[in-house]
C-alpha cells in the first residue's frame, strides 16, 4: 500500500479491496479513511473515487433529496476524470468526518455575503479548521455544489492523472504523451486501456498531484443541460427510496406519540394485541410502538391503541401562542443585534411608518413518508434511512444501543423531499428503539401522516415589528425588530447539544441585505420555546423575506416610490443590483399597476449568498385572485446544469407563493389542526402561473435549493396590495382573500 508523502495539501489514492479509491489527504488532519484503516501516520480525506475490477464508483456524500445532488457530485468527479456519470457507479459512501461539509461553516460566519472586508475574508478562510474538527457530514443550506466544486474535481483529475502516470510505467512512456476519453487510458499508438484494468497498478504507486482543474471551455459535462441518469426513475416512480426496502424476515412498525414533552398516562394495549397481524405493542420513549407482520396491520394497532397523554407545560393553543411571541418583545429578549447603522430613533419623525408581520408554523410535509428500517445485533446496529446528518445519527444510535459507533452502519436512502425534516432524527431513534426490542430481525418503521404532522418540528410562528421612514423620495430609516422561538436552540438540542450566544437564523435574511439604508437596524428577539421548531426550506430567510420585502413596498408606496426605482437605489451590491435590473428587463415592469384590477409586486432577497429578485402579476377576479406570472432572476455565479438550476429557482419560487397562498399549523392542545396535506395545501396546478426565470452568472459560485422561496410571499402581497389596495401582513393570504 503507497505512502503519502508529507505535504501541505496533497489528493492521493489508498488501495482497496482489488481496487483503488482517489481522493485527498491533508497534512496534520488525522481524519478517518473511509474505506480502511491505514495506519497510524496515515489519514486519507474525501476518497470519492473507487475503482475496481468492477468499474468506477463514484461516492457522493450528500444526501439526495430530489434536487438531483447526488448526480451532480458525480458529475464534478466525472467531468476531470474522464467518465460518463451513467457509466459510474453512483453511491453515497460511509458515514465518516471525512466527507466533512466546509461550506455549511463557512455561511455560519457571522458576516453579510457581501462583506468583502479582510476580516470576513479570513474568516471564511480559515473555516476549514473548524468544519474539519466539528466533521459534520451534513447536507443543508444549499452547500452540497459549493463544498464540492473544487474537491470533488481535485479528487478526479488526481485520479485521472495516477491512471495515465499507472500506464505510461506499465508501458514505458511518459505520462505527458497519454491522454483519457470514456474511461480509459489512451496510448499514443491508439491503444486503449480500461481504467479498470489499471486499478492495481494505480494503487501501487505514489499518486499524481501536480494537476490543474480544466477551465471552463473545456468542460464537457458541466455549464450545459446534463442528460442525469436519475431522471428516468424520478420521473417515472421507479426510483427506490429508503420506504420501498425489503429485508428477509422483516416486521413493520409504527407508533403514536404524545405531543412534544408529553408522555404516556394511561395505555390499554389489548384491542391493539387482539387485531390479526399485530405481533406486539411496546412503549418507546414518549409514546407507544405497534410491531405487525406487515405496515397496514401496524397502521390498525395504533389506531386501536386506548391511550392517554400527559401533556406537556406549555401553551399548546394558537393564541396563547400568538400571545407568547407578542410578550417578547422587550429589550430582556433581545437576542442579536447584527446591523445597527446610523442613529435610528432619532432619524424617526413623527410621520414614521410602523406595521406588524405575523407568519404561521409551516410543515415540511415531505412527500415521501417518514421511515427507516434498523437491524440490531448482539455486536451490530445498522441503519437504512434517508437522513441530512448521517453521522449524527451514529453517535445517537450508538448511545442509545451501548453499541461503540464503529458497530453503527448507516446506509443512507435517497430521499422522497425533505425541506428540513430529514434534519431531525426522531423516526430514526425510534426505529432503533423498537428493533432492540427484535434483535436479529429487520425492523421496518413507517410513520402515518397524520403522525407526520402532529410531531413534525415545524417552521416557528414569528411576529415582526416594522418603523420607517421616507425623506424625499427614498427610504431613510429602517428598524426591524423579529420574535421567535429560536431553531438552533431547538434543532442542536435534540441533535446534538445547543450552543451558546445568540440565533442568527431568527434575522437571517434581513440583517445581511444589501441595502444602503442610512439609519438601519434589525434586531432578533429570541421568543419561549412553544412548539419544537426545526429548519424549513430557507430557515430564517423564509419569514425574513417577507418582512423586509413587504416593509420596503409599504415606505416605497407610502413615499411615492416606484418600488424598483426604490429597491436598486437602496442597493451598494453590483452583483445584486444587476439581478434586479434583469428582473425589471425580464418581467418588462412598467409600474405595479399595469391595467385596472391587476397588480405587480417585486421583491428582492440574498439568501445562501445568492441575491435573488421576483416578479409577480396578479388580477382580481369575481372568483378570486389570479396568479398570472411569477418572474424570478438569481445569480448563482456559475450555472453547472441550467435545466436543473432553472428547475429549482421555478420550484423555490412557487413553493413560497403556494405556502404564502394556503399553508399554516395551528395548534389546539399541542397538536396541529392540519393532519394531511388536503389541509397544508400547496399551490394547485390550476393556480400555478407563467413561470419565468433567468440565472445570472456574475457573483460567486452557489447553490440554489433555498435561494428562490424567500422573496416569494413578499412579491405576492405586493402584488395583492396594487391590484387590490389591500395591505395583507399576515400568512396565508387564503386566510383574507380568495384564490382562484
Amino acid at each position: 500500500m503507497p505512502k503519502a508523502a508529507r505535504r501541505g495539501f496533497l489528493i492521493g489514492s489508498v488501495a482497496v479491496a482489488g481496487g483503488v479509491a482517489f481522493g485527498a489527504w491533508r497534512y496534520l488532519s488525522p481524519l478517518p479513511d473511509p474505506h480502511g484503516d491505514l495506519g497510524p501516520d496515515r489519514a486519507a480525506l474525501n476518497p470519492y473515487v473507487i475503482i475496481d475490477a468492477d468499474g468506477v464508483t463514484l461516492i457522493a456524500p450528500r444526501a439526495d433529496k430530489g434536487q438531483g445532488a447526488r448526480w451532480m457530485q458525480a458529475a464534478l468527479i466525472a467531468e476531470e476524470l474522464d467518465i460518463d456519470p451513467a457509466d459510474a457507479r453512483i453511491e453515497p459512501g460511509p458515514v465518516s468526518r471525512t466527507y466533512y461539509n466546509r461550506a455549511l461553516i463557512g455561511d455560519m460566519m457571522p458576516f453579510a455575503p457581501t462583506d468583502d472586508g479582510w476580516l470576513a475574508r479570513t474568516a471564511r478562510g480559515a473555516a476549514d479548521i473548524p468544519s474539519r474538527l466539528l466533521g459534520w457530514q451534513m447536507t443543508g443550506g444549499s452547500t452540497s455544489t459549493p463544498d464540492g466544486f473544487d474537491k470533488l474535481r481535485q479528487a478526479g483529475a488526481v485520479a485521472r492523472e495516477t491512471l495515465k502516470q499507472a500506464a505510461a510505467q506499465r508501458h514505458g512512456l511518459d505520462r505527458a504523451d497519454l491522454t483519457t476519453e470514456d474511461g480509459r487510458v489512451i496510448l499514443p499508438d491508439g491503444t486503449a486501456i480500461p481504467y479498470a484494468d489499471l486499478a492495481r497498478d494505480a494503487a501501487g504507486i505514489e499518486p499524481v498531484t501536480d494537476i490543474v482543474l480544466r477551465g471552463r471551455s473545456q468542460w464537457r459535462l458541466l455549464g450545459q443541460p446534463m442528460r442525469r441518469g436519475d431522471i428516468v426513475a424520478k420521473s417515472t416512480g421507479t426510483q427506490v427510496y429508503g420506504i420501498d426496502l425489503s429485508l428477509p424476515d422483516m416486521v413493520h412498525a409504527t407508533v403514536r406519540a404524545a405531543p412534544w414533552g408529553g408522555g404516556v398516562a394511561r395505555l390499554d394495549a389489548v384491542p391493539a394485541e387482539s387485531l390479526p397481524g399485530v405481533l406486539r405493542v411496546l412503549p418507546i420513549e414518549g409514546g407507544v410502538a405497534v410491531v405487525a407482520r406487515d405496515t397496514w396491520s401496524a397502521f390498525q394497532g395504533a389506531r386501536a391503541l386506548e391511550v392517554d397523554w400527559v401533556l406537556p407545560d406549555r401553551p399548546g393553543d394558537q393564541d396563547a401562542i400568538w400571545a407568547a411571541l407578542e410578550r417578547t418583545f422587550t429589550d430582556a429578549r433581545v437576542d442579536t443585534r447584527r446591523r445597527d447603522d446610523g442613529d435610528v430613533d432619532a432619524a424617526m419623525g413623527a410621520d414614521a411608518i410602523s406595521a406588524e408581520y405575523r407568519v404561521p408554523f409551516l410543515a415540511h410535509a415531505p412527500l415521501e413518508p417518514m421511515n427507516a428500517t434498523v437491524l440490531v445485533t448482539t455486536d451490530s446496529c445498522t441503519i437504512w434511512a434517508g437522513t441530512q446528518v448521517p453521522d449524527f445519527a451514529v453517535s445517537k444510535a450508538a448511545a442509545l444501543t451501548g453499541l461503540p459507533e464503529s458497530a453503527i452502519r448507516l446506509e443512507n436512502q435517497m430521499i422522497g423531499g425533505s425541506f428540513g425534516r430529514r434534519l431531525e432524527l426522531d423516526f430514526i431513534l425510534q426505529a432503533v428503539q423498537i428493533a432492540m426490542a427484535f434483535p436479529d430481525r429487520p425492523v421496518k418503521l413507517t410513520w402515518t401522516r397524520e403522525e407526520d404532522f402532529a410531531h413534525d418540528q415545524p417552521r416557528p410562528a414569528q411576529i415582526a415589528r416594522m418603523r420607517g421612514q421616507v425623506r424625499d423620495g427614498r427610504v431613510t430609516a429602517l428598524d426591524l425588530t423579529v420574535a421567535s422561538p429560536s431553531v438552533v436552540a431547538s434543532w442542536f438540542g435534540r441533535v446534538a447539544s445547543a450552543p451558546p450566544g445568540g440565533d442568527p437564523s431568527i434575522t437571517t435574511g434581513s440583517w445581511d441585505q444589501p441595502l444602503a439604508i442610512p439609519h438601519f437596524r434589525v434586531t432578533g428577539l429570541r421568543a419561549p420555546e412553544t412548539i419544537p421548531v426545526s429548519s424549513w426550506r430557507s430557515v430564517g430567510a423564509s419569514a425574513n423575506g417577507f418582512f423586509i420585502g413587504s416593509a420596503l413596498d409599504e415606505l416605497f408606496v407610502a413615499g411615492g416610490i416606484d418600488p424598483f426605482d426604490g429597491l436598486i437605489a437602496l442597493c451598494d451590491d453590483p452583483v445584486s443590483r444587476a439581478v434586479l435590473e434583469e428582473a425589471r428587463s425580464l418581467s418588462g415592469w412598467t409600474g405595479p399597476r399595469p391595467a385596472e384590477g391587476q397588480g405587480r409586486g417585486v421583491a428582492f432577497c440574498l439568501s445562501f449568498g445568492v441575491p435573488c429578485a421576483q416578479v409577480v402579476d396578479v388580477t382580481a377576479t369575481p372568483r378570486g385572485l389570479v396568479i398570472d406570472r411569477a418572474v424570478a432572476v438569481a445569480d448563482v455565479g456559475t450555472v453547472l446544469d441550467p435545466v436543473n438550476a432553472e428547475a429549482q429557482l421555478s420550484g423555490g419560487m412557487l413553493f413560497g407563493l403556494g405556502h404564502a397562498m394556503n399553508c399554516e399549523l395551528t395548534y389546539r392542545g399541542h397538536v396541529p389542526d392540519q393532519t394531511n396535506f388536503w389541509a397544508h395545501d400547496g399551490m394547485r396546478m390550476h393556480q400555478t402561473p407563467q413561470v419565468q426565470v433567468r440565472l445570472l452568472e456574475n457573483g460567486p459560485l452557489r447553490g440554489l435549493g433555498e435561494p428562490g422561496v424567500p422573496p416569494a410571499a413578499a412579491a405576492l402581497g405586493n402584488a395583492i396590495h396594487a391590484a387590490t389596495g389591500r395591505r395583507l401582513r399576515q400568512l396565508p393570504f387564503q386566510n383574507q382573500m380568495a384564490f382562484a
